[in-house]
């Protein structure tokens, strides 16, 4: 599908909107208007007006797919860039609806946090009503997202509010995994090929932790995330080791979190839960995805459902009282009867927070490929399965505290995270929010940096591990000059 646009300064959000309406089309921009097929035509007559420049002009946008065009047109007067960018997208998309017959449950929204905008009104003093109806007026968000994005930017708002300021959040990734699931786009790399070798990992990730550790000297850490991959693919003795290197270099005085994905239940052992007790780690992961055997064969993973629950056992006996659980919904093959299964499947855990995942299929991942390869195994999100969600969550005692959205993600959805009173995940909050500094250590992470009048910047880490080792020096030396 081909998409005229004549300012291209609005690529990014027309692309996005266009691409939500139609998942498995190859949209495109282009500068000419395409001869005949199926294209939307977006035109602003401002052009690209500057950032703090304010406009007068008309946009017009035009579909055609297969029958005849449909068009519409806003006209819009001393309006800044941002406001005009609104106009488009909600001309642009009320288009789409009469073209499709379909509507977004996020409405206009394409940016991944969703609660930022009501985050901002709460802190200037708007009230909840005064909050839907901007979301629904500016971004035709349905009632159903809205109160969601409400609900949510309070409980987020109550774990901000509560933080000390000099805090920063510390992330450190462990790139390895018992195996690469097809739907991953992440620093993953089988354990089996590094066997023996995870220690010249180690050795470089420790100079990159020294190199924050001097450079927050004075800081304490708010909340601590050890990541991946999955960090339980090191052993026990490795794992003790980085654990206590990270208390013992940084002030964790005021540390008010401490999470490790154990993420695989085929990396866990009773050795290694031990370790993270006798460590004080308050937090871990236990990651089905899915609670259905013929999925988790069809996705990569080479555990069975019993693992999942001998997994989860030796963690309760272990003495965890905070165990989260990822699911995904979206997994190829799954229907709502399959989602249903699986929900039932984790109300006999009853874990203390469940993070819901809208499958984003991604370019780094296999997952793409596979679906085109086997067009009768379909991938789908319905309204439907994430009530379904948010009842197993709510009927565990749990309430939403955090989401994001991703591009591509099945049925224009979204993640959820639900927990318990005192299991709410403060790592994923601040990072969500971008309130405070992100340390990030580790092959193919992104550390992030929240100066003053907003100005947040990131950095990313090299994402093979080969590179990683072989140019530390070259990243501890950027990020020492970051300013």
């Amino acid at each position: 599908m081909y998409v005229f646009l004549n300012s291209p300064g609005y690529s990014y959000d027309v692309h996005s909107l266009v691409k939500a309406f139609f998942p498995h089309e190859d949209v495109k921009i282009v500068p000419d208007m395409p001869d005949g097929g199926q294209y939307v035509s977006v035109y602003v007559s401002s052009g690209d007006i500057g950032k703090d420049e304010r406009a007068s002009g008309v946009i017009r946008v035009t579909a055609r797919l297969q029958n005849e065009p449909v068009a519409e047109e806003e006209k819009y007067e001393d309006l800044s860039r941002s406001d005009v960018k609104n106009v488009l997208k909600r001309t642009l998309y009320n288009v789409l609806v009469t073209v499709t017959h379909h509507t977004l449950p996020w409405g206009t929204m394409t940016g991944i946090r969703p609660t930022k905008v009501p985050m901002k009104l709460i802190k200037e003093g708007a009230t909840d009503e005064q909050i839907k109806e901007y979301m629904k007026s500016v971004y035709l968000c349905s009632d159903e997202k809205t109160a969601l994005a409400i609900d949510i930017a309070h409980r987020e708002a109550n774990i901000i509010n509560g933080m000390p300021e000099g805090g920063f959040g510390l992330y450190i990734g462990i790139p390895f995994c018992p195996t690469t699931c097809m739907y991953c786009s992440f620093s993953s790399y089988p354990i089996a090929l590094w066997q023996g070798r995870t220690d010249e990992y180690l050795t470089a990730l420790k100079r990159e932790i020294d190199m924050y550790i001097d450079q927050y000297r004075g800081r304490y850490v708010d909340a601590i995330y050890i990541g991946g991959g999955t960090p339980t693919t090191l052993s026990p003795e490795e794992l003790s080791d980085l654990i206590g290197y990270v208390r013992n270099g940084f002030d964790i005085s005021h540390l008010r979190e401490f999470t490790v994905e154990a993420g695989r239940p085929d990396s866990i052992t009773e050795e290694k839960l031990a370790v993270l007790k006798e460590n004080n780690v308050s937090r871990i992961s236990i990651n089905p995805q899915t609670m259905n055997e013929k999925t988790l064969k069809l996705i990569g993973r080479h555990h069975t459902v019993e693992d999942v629950y001998t997994a989860y056992d030796k963690a309760r006996a272990a003495g965890f009282t905070n165990i989260n659980m990822d699911l995904i919904i979206g997994l190829p093959g799954e229907d709502e009867s399959d989602v249903a299964n699986t929900f039932d499947k984790v109300r006999r855990l009853s874990p203390d927070s469940l993070t819901i995942h809208s499958l984003a299929i991604k370019r780094a991942a296999n997952m793409g490929r596979f679906l085109n390869e086997h067009p009768e195994i379909t991938s789908m999100n319905t309204p439907g399965m994430m009530r379904a969600a948010d009842e197993c969550a709510k009927g565990l005692g749990m309430e939403p505290y955090y989401l994001y959205r991703q591009k591509n993600m099945t049925g224009n959805l979204e993640n959820v995270g639900y927990a318990r009173a005192g299991c709410l995940g403060v790592y994923n909050v601040i990072i969500m929010e971008e309130v405070t500094d992100i340390a990030a250590a580790g092959a193919g992470v992104i550390a992030k940096r929240v100066f003053a009048g907003d100005r947040i910047e990131r950095m990313a880490n090299v994402k093979d591990v080969k590179l990683y080792i072989e140019r530390i020096d070259e990243m501890i030396e950027r990020k020492k000059t970051w300013e």
